[in-house]
Order: structure tokens, then C-alpha cells, then sequence
């Protein structure tokens, strides 16, 4: 949609230079970006401070600098300016406490003793709990290969889902991996898309749905802590949000890291590629999640120091709270 958005516009034709290619990269921001409203950015006036910056000779590092500096101002995560020496970002996780030690969790939990598949790191834990880390949602996940894992740990009482440091992936992997967990067509959210240059030219959000496995295909309908930190990300936000609305699931963590545009790429004179968010997804409940989704009520918590240097995680040993008392209340 967008690609053909973009095809049937006149474009304006920018100079290979200095001022040409910081507006060419300010224009193409300002048309198809998509949270200026909801992050409250005056985009001219952010142009306005950087252009003052160009000059007519300066150094492709130079103007890189620039460029780059003016896009981190939309705190986006989802948004890059790509040279052949670099690749700005913005990334938001670096602020917070880190959450997550998988040195910890291999040693003291696992036991060095685990089985991994498409991506998915695995064991029955010593509570009967089970344990499930994905790393990334790049990792195909093979529907076979997923009928393995849980059939593995279908014995346990519960199961954790560990998204802590998953910085996103494919979103057809998040619909493979929650189809695991739901019997019925769940709502998982809308999504809207830029419908002209203003800032406000957005089409009216539409629902979009997921779906259970197919018949045949193992679930698991047990209670479901899901472990998230701030550096749990895009396609990983967007498994957390729709996670949270399962009736047996309960988020445990801190807050994810956001992300919740669907990016767009796009080339200013010089040849830089430019990625940005130009369509939004709002979680079941119509917010954006684009600064993240906060833990279920009650379960926001993060490691201590005190409990790191006698090996535990304190995340995780609230998960094992968290899913006593699912248990217990017969979730």
C-alpha cells in the first residue's frame, strides 16, 4: 500500500548536495512519518534547527551527522538513516536497566541443559515449570519444529515465555507463536495507514485478527507468564500486546521497548536509505504501544543486584509467584 502510495505522487526533484539531500530526507520524513501527532513533534521547527547546521561544502560524514541527529529527535527505534560507514539509531533500551543475564539463567536454572529449536532455547525446569527463551523473531519458527517444543513441555504445570533482549523480527513468526495459545480468533488490534502528505492523512483503522492453530497442531492453554524487558522490541511489542489479552497469559517485567510502527524505506539523492514508521498498530484496546506495553497489573518488577550475585533472577522468580497463583485461582 504504501509502496504504491508513493509511486502515483509527483515527486520533487532534490540536488545531490548538501541542502538538497537533508531536504529531499527532511520531505520524505515529513509525508510519511506516522506519531508526529502522538509524540507531539513540530517537525518544521526540529528541520528548521538542523538545516541551520548544513552547509554548502561540508563532508558526507558531516552532513550523516546532521541527518542523523535530526531523526533521533522522533525517538524511533524504527527509524535509520543507512550509509556505507554507518547506521544511526535510536536506541531506546540503553537508557534502562538491562533485565536480563542469559549467563544467569543458562547456569542456575538450565543447568548448562537445554534443547533449542528454531530459535527457541527450552527445558522443563526443576518447579515443573516450563521454559521457552526466543531470542528473535527472526528465527522461523517451523510449525513442526513448534508441535516438538510443546509437546515436550506439555507435562508442565506452566510455562514461561522469556522475551527479555528480542528485538523483534517477523510478524508472520508473532501469529505463528501466539496461534499456539488462543482455541478461538482473537482480536489482536488495528492498523492505519498514510492516506496523503499532511500530517493527519491517516485511512481509518481496520481490524485485523489471529487465528488458532489448525487442527492437529499442539496448543498450550495452561497459565503463560510472558518475560519482557526494555529491550524487547517491534515484532517482539507487538507479541507482548497481543499476549497480554489472552485470559491464562500474564506479562512479568518491565515495560517493552516499543515499536509499534511498520517501517518504510526510501532513498534521498546521494543514495542513503532512509527507514522510518509509516503505519501504526493499536493493541486490542485501540493505544498505541509505540513507547511500549507495560506488564499486567502487579508484575512490573526488575532484577536486583542482590539477587544477581546469588544467581537468581528476580524476574523469573516472579514468574514462578505469578504462575502459583494463576494455578491456584484455577486459570
Amino acid at each position: 500500500m504504501l509502496a504504491s502510495l508513493v509511486g502515483c505522487q509527483k515527486h520533487e526533484e532534490f540536488a545531490n548536495d548538501p541542502y538538497g539531500n537533508f531536504d529531499a530526507l527532511w520531505k520524505e520524513i515529513d509525508e510519511h512519518y506516522c506519531f508526529f501527532k502522538y509524540k507531539d513533534l513540530n517537525w518544521a521547527e526540529i528541520g528548521a534547527k538542523y538545516r541551520a547546521q548544513v552547509l554548502p561544502v561540508m563532508s558526507p560524514t558531516e552532513l550523516f551527522d546532521v541527518c542523523a541527529a535530526m531523526l533521533r529527535e522522533l525517538k524511533d527505534g524504527h527509524t535509520n538513516l543507512i550509509s556505507s560507514w554507518d547506521v544511526s539509531r535510536y536506541w531506546i533500551w540503553e537508557q534502562y536497566p538491562q533485565n536480563y543475564d542469559e549467563r544467569l539463567i543458562n547456569e542456575f536454572y538450565l543447568n548448562f541443559n537445554y534443547r533449542n529449536s528454531s530459535g527457541i532455547k527450552y527445558q522443563i525446569l526443576s518447579n515443573n515449570f516450563g521454559y521457552m527463551h526466543y531470542s528473535s523473531f527472526s528465527s522461523t519458527i517451523g510449525e513442526g519444529n513448534l508441535d516438538n517444543v510443546l509437546a515436550y513441555l506439555a507435562s508442565c504445570d506452566g510455562l514461561i515465555i522469556d522475551v527479555r533482549d528480542n528485538g523483534g523480527g517477523f510478524l508472520t513468526n508473532v501469529e505463528t507463536l501466539v496461534a499456539r495459545f488462543i482455541t478461538d480468533d482473537i482480536y489482536a488490534g488495528s492498523i492505519s495507514h498514510k492516506t496523503g502528505p499532511g500530517h493527519d492523512d491517516f485511512s481509518e483503522p481496520y481490524d485485523y485478527y489471529f487465528h488458532p492453530a489448525d487442527a492437529g497442531r499442539i496448543k498450550f492453554l495452561k497459565p503463560v507468564v510472558v518475560l519482557t524487558n526494555r529491550a524487547s522490541y517491534s515484532a517482539t511489542n507487538n507479541f507482548v500486546s497481543i499476549m497480554k489479552y489472552v485470559p491464562n497469559v500474564r506479562i512479568v517485567g518491565d515495560t517493552t521497548g516499543g515499536g509499534s510502527g511498520l517501517p518504510f524505506t526510501s532513498e534521498i539523492p546521494c543514495g542513503w536509505t532512509v527507514r522510518f514508521s509509516a503505519c501504526s498498530i493499536l493493541d486490542a484496546s485501540g493505544k498505541e504501544t509505540e513507547f511500549g506495553v507495560e506488564p499486567s497489573e502487579g508484575c512490573k518488577v526488575d532484577m536486583t543486584a542482590e539477587d544477581r550475585l546469588v544467581g537468581k533472577d528476580t524476574i523469573l522468580e516472579k514468574a514462578f509467584s505469578v504462575l502459583t497463583d494463576m494455578i491456584s485461582e484455577g486459570l
